[in-house]
C-alpha cells in the first residue's frame, strides 16, 4: 500500500466513522496506515532507541512510552528474576498495556515473560520452575500496595472432583494461595475416595504458567489486574531448546521492557515455529468465535479482530477499529474489569484497604455518569452505588460478590452493544462476524 493508496483507504474509514458517530484522528490514522504498510518486507524486530523497549515492529506502532516508568515497576512484582548460569529472562506487556497507544482505556496490566531454563534433564528443569514459581507467590503473596489472588500452574494428572466441579485429566490446575502455601490441595478420585494433588506431582507436567496479582496504581489513582504469562523453555546441555508445555509462542503483540535482554529473546526466537504468525491469527480466530457465538463479549472480540486485521493486511477494518478503542463507551469494559478488581481483593485480611476499594468505586461511578446518560446511567450506577454500599458495610465476600457480578453484568452489556452496533455497521467487519456465526461452534 502507497502512500496515495493509504489516503484512499482513509477517507473511506472517514466516511465511515462519520455515518458511525466516531471521532477519528485523521492524521494519525494516516500515519498509521502508511507506516504499517511500510514495514512489510523489512525486519520484523525493531528496538524504540529512546525507551529502551522493544518487539514486533508493527506492534510497537500501538506502544506508548508515556507510562513506561509504571509498567516498569509493576514488573519488578510480577517478573521471576534471573539466575546467571541457570535462569534467563525477557519480560513484554501484552495484551491491551502493550497498545497504550490506541486503548485509552486499557483492562489489565498484563505482562508475558520468556523463562529459559539451563539444566541436564527436562525433570531438573520442571522442578527449578517449580521453585522459582513457589518462590514468587510466597514472596508476593502480600503487602503493601498489592497482593496475590490466583496462579496456575500444571496440568491435572487424571480426572478428579474438585470443590464439586468434574477436572479432567490434562486440564490446567488453578491453585489458589491457602494451595500454594501449603504445595498441595484435596480432591475426589472417580470412584470416590480422597486423594492429593501436588506442587510437585504438578512440576512434572508444567502446562499453563500464570500468576496474577490485584495491584495499587498510585499514579491512576486506582486498582488494577496485573498477571504474568510465563512461556518456559528448556536449554538442555546440547544447547537444544524444548518448551515445556510442548509449544513455542510467538511475539506478534508483546512489547519487551528492557534492551538488555535481546540477546535471550533472539536465541529463543530463533526456535520459533516459521508457521507462528499463522498460527497465532488462528488462535485469535479462534478466540474472536468463542466471543461472538458462545460467551457474547464483543469488546473482547474487537481486540482480537484489531490484531487478526493488523497481521493480515487488512489495515483499513484494523485503522478503523483502533478508533473504537478511544470512544467514551469502550470505557466500560475498563469499568467491568475495575468491577472484577474490586471483588477480587475484597477479603478483610487483604493488604488493599477499604479506602482504596471505595475510591476506586467512585472513580468508576463518576466515568459512567461521564460516559452514559438516560436510563443505562441510571441502571449502572444503582449497581455501582449497590457495590460501594456493601463495601462500606464491609458485607460477606459472598454478597460483595452478588453485587459486583450484578453491576459487571450491566456494564458488559452496554458494552456488547456498543460494540455490536460498531462493528456490524462495516460491512466488510459484519461479513468477518457472520462468517463465524455460520459455523458450528
Amino acid at each position: 500500500m502507497v502512500d496515495s493508496q493509504a489516503s484512499e483507504a482513509l477517507q473511506r474509514i472517514i466516511e465511515s466513522a462519520r455515518r458511525l458517530g466516531v471521532e477519528l484522528d485523521e492524521e494519525e490514522a494516516l500515519q498509521w496506515l502508511t507506516a504499517v504498510a511500510a514495514s512489510q518486507g523489512m525486519e520484523q524486530i525493531a528496538v524504540d532507541t529512546s525507551s529502551g523497549v522493544f518487539g514486533h515492529r508493527v506492534s510497537l506502532l500501538d506502544f506508548s512510552p508515556q507510562e513506561l516508568g509504571r509498567f516498569r515497576q509493576i514488573g519488578k512484582l510480577v517478573a521471576l528474576p534471573d539466575k546467571p548460569g541457570l535462569v534467563e529472562t525477557a519480560l513484554a506487556l501484552s495484551g491491551s498495556a502493550a497498545q497504550s497507544k490506541i486503548q485509552t482505556y486499557p483492562g489489565d496490566a498484563d505482562y508475558f515473560q520468556r523463562v529459559n531454563i539451563r539444566a541436564e534433564t527436562r525433570q531438573q528443569a520442571c522442578q527449578i520452575l517449580a521453585d522459582l514459581m513457589h518462590e514468587k507467590a510466597m514472596q508476593t503473596e502480600r503487602g503493601v500496595g498489592y497482593q496475590l489472588i490466583e496462579v496456575k500452574f500444571g496440568n491435572y494428572p487424571y480426572t478428579v472432583q474438585r470443590d464439586g466441579r468434574s477436572m479432567a485429566a490434562g486440564s490446567p490446575i488453578s491453585w489458589n494461595v491457602a494451595e500454594v502455601r501449603k504445595k498441595q490441595f484435596d480432591v475426589t478420585l472417580p470412584d470416590g475416595s480422597p486423594s492429593v494433588i501436588t506442587w510437585d506431582q504438578a512440576a512434572q507436567d508444567p502446562g499453563w504458567c500464570k500468576l496474577d496479582w490485584v495491584v495499587t496504581d498510585p499514579e491512576r489513582g486506582q486498582l488494577a489486574n496485573a498477571s504474568n504469562m510465563l512461556d518456559v523453555t528448556w536449554e538442555a546441555p546440547d544447547g537444544n531448546i524444548v518448551p515445556l508445555d510442548g509449544y513455542l509462542d510467538g511475539y506478534f503483540q508483546e512489547v519487551y521492557l528492557e534492551a538488555e535482554s535481546i540477546p535471550i529473546f533472539a536465541k529463543l526466537a530463533q526456535h520459533i515455529s516459521p508457521d507462528a504468525m499463522d498460527d497465532y491469527v488462528k488462535q485469535l480466530e479462534k478466540e474472536v468465535n468463542k466471543y461472538v457465538t458462545r460467551d457474547i463479549n464483543y469488546g473482547k472480540a474487537a481486540k482480537r479482530m484489531y490484531n487478526v486485521f493488523r497481521l493480515t493486511g487488512r489495515y483499513e477494518e484494523a485503522a478503523y477499529l483502533r478508533e473504537l478503542f478511544d470512544e467514551p463507551a469502550s470505557m466500560l469494559y475498563q469499568v467491568w474489569s475495575l468491577i472484577r478488581t474490586i471483588d477480587d481483593c475484597a477479603d478483610p485480611n487483604s493488604p488493599i484497604t477499604v479506602d482504596q476499594m471505595l475510591a476506586q468505586t467512585d472513580q468508576l461511578i463518576l466515568a459512567v455518569i461521564n460516559a452514559l446518560e438516560g436510563a443505562e446511567e441510571t441502571e449502572i450506577v444503582r449497581r455501582l452505588l449497590r457495590l460501594r454500599d456493601a463495601l462500606s458495610r464491609q458485607k460477606t465476600n459472598e454478597q460483595l460478590t452478588a453485587e459486583a457480578e450484578a453491576a459487571r453484568a450491566e456494564v458488559i452489556n452496554i458494552v456488547n452493544n456498543f460494540f455490536y452496533e460498531k462493528l456490524t455497521a462495516i460491512p466488510a467487519i459484519k461479513q468477518y462476524i457472520e462468517g463465524f456465526e455460520l459455523k458450528p461452534s
